[in-house]
């Protein structure tokens, strides 16, 4: 469904907004009259938000926020600040997000079964579909307990990784935060090639030697593009037997 039709008078171009839309068309009706399951991600996100900029429409700023941030991730968020300026949105309304997504994990943490386990850099590739279509460079951050299932996920940084951007904190605070056992990173290329750069690598190599100080293990680092995906090569990691760091290209 187009978010915002234009109509060619004489005169003038009119904007037509979700307010102009037939009522069995905005995003709240439908949800009232058909259910949730009737909605995109981006409607369901509009009525949560419920009104958007002066500069931007409320289901035109939904379809960014999904489309910048990614599917799963922009629930896993519990900065406002960071979130706000990342998307360049209302600090109100990241603040809505947030809190959306803690009550999702406050209602369903007891729920283990659902829970997700990894154990191989395609069950990581697979969880992380969401980023095989960003359009910028995201890095991601999955904390796992002792049994590889997902006990947080975060992005750590949005933008060019440089390892004289990403520091170590940023990375361990979260593991810290909740008790995980050990992390696996995820960052996608937007242009493709999946190829590990020199900065990679040198992150890769900096965040092993501190989780050996730490004693929580940098598990593997991923890079994914829309179709494929790579483990940082084991040689650069603590341990070639750690179940998520076979390197695979689909």
């Amino acid at each position: 469904m187009n978010t915002i039709f234009f109509l060619d008078g004489k005169e003038r171009r009119y904007l037509l907004t979700v307010r102009d839309l037939p009522s069995e068309e905005k995003p709240r009706e439908k949800l009232i009259a058909h259910g949730p399951e009737s909605l995109s991600l981006a409607e369901l996100l509009a009525t949560i938000l419920i009104t958007g900029t002066k500069k931007e429409e409320i289901l035109t700023m939904s379809d960014r926020i999904i489309k910048e941030y990614g599917k799963k991730s922009i629930l896993s968020q519990t900065d406002a600040t960071s979130l706000s300026k990342n998307l360049s949105i209302p600090i109100g309304k990241a603040a809505q997000i947030i809190a959306v997504g803690e009550l999702g994990r406050r209602l369903f943490e007891h729920n283990t079964n659902s829970i997700a386990s990894l154990r191989t850099a395609r069950e990581v590739f697979e969880y992380v579909a969401d980023m095989q279509n960003l359009r910028k460079e995201h890095l991601r951050g999955l904390y796992l307990n002792a049994h590889y299932k997902v006990i947080h996920d975060e992005v750590i940084s949005i933008g060019t990784v440089d390892a004289s951007i990403i520091h170590p904190r940023e990375v361990f605070k979260p593991a810290i935060e909740y008790t995980a056992a050990g992390i696996i990173l995820v960052h996608n290329h937007p242009s493709g090639v999946v190829t590990p750069s020199e900065n990679d690598i040198a992150i890769t190599e900096q965040l092993i030697h501190a989780g050996n100080i730490i004693g929580i293990e940098l598990i593997d680092h991923i890079i994914v593009t829309k179709d494929s995906f790579v483990s940082i090569p084991a040689s650069y990691h603590k341990s070639a037997a750690s179940p998520a760091v076979a390197s695979h290209v689909s």
